[in-house]
Order: structure tokens, then sequence, then C-alpha cells
């Protein structure tokens, strides 16, 4: 089993790529055949699979296969924790953004003087 850490890069590797985020964006209005994925899209169905097993492979997508029909869904999960992560760093960032621009009023000012 992956850590996070990995799993994190998986993710990040996957969603790099605009067909795959594209693909992705496709799934969250919910599940869609290979078929369905690769219609708008102007590349060969055998790339459009190749896309999506890199999301498999990530754990952003699970795909069923029924009779001849596969049928892709997105895990959210998968998605969320990269969005955790993604938050934990904004958080971190506006922090400092803050104390910076503290730094950057400098001492005697306040937010709440008008010059």
């Amino acid at each position: 089993m992956l850590n996070h850490e990995e799993s994190l890069d998986l993710v990040f590797r996957a969603l790099g790529d605009r067909t795959r985020r594209a693909l992705v964006e496709r799934l969250v209005r919910g599940p869609a055949s290979v078929s369905e994925l690769a219609a708008p899209l102007t590349m060969s169905l055998a790339a459009v699979v190749q896309h999506l097993q890199v999301l498999e492979t990530a754990g952003i997508v699970r795909s069923e296969k029924v009779g001849r029909v596969r049928t892709c869904r997105i895990e959210p999960e998968v998605l969320r924790a990269g969005e955790h992560w993604l938050g934990r760093q904004r958080t971190t960032w506006e922090g400092r953004l803050d104390r910076l621009g503290d730094f950057l009023a400098g001492p005697g000012t306040s937010e709440g003087s008008t010059s």
C-alpha cells in the first residue's frame, strides 16, 4: 500500500495533465462510459484509456466493466486528500503574508488609522 505522500504525488502528477483534468471534471458530474468520456476529445480511444489508467493508478477514478462497457466514476475521498493538503498550504501562506503585511505597515501604524 502506498503511503500518504506517495499517494499525493500520484494524484498531483495525474492532475498535472489538461486532458486528465477534463476527464475528472466530466466525472464529477457522474459516472460515464469510456466512449462517452472520449467523445468530446480529439484523440484516439486508446489514448483516452491511457489517461484513465493514470487516473486509476492515482486512485482518482474507479472503473468497472459490465459486458463490453467500461464505466468510470470519481473517487471523491482521493480528491479530498489533495484538497486538504492544498488547504493546509493556503493557510500557511496566508499567515505568512499577513505577518509580512504587518511588518511592511511598520511600527506606529494601525489598520484603523486614517491619514
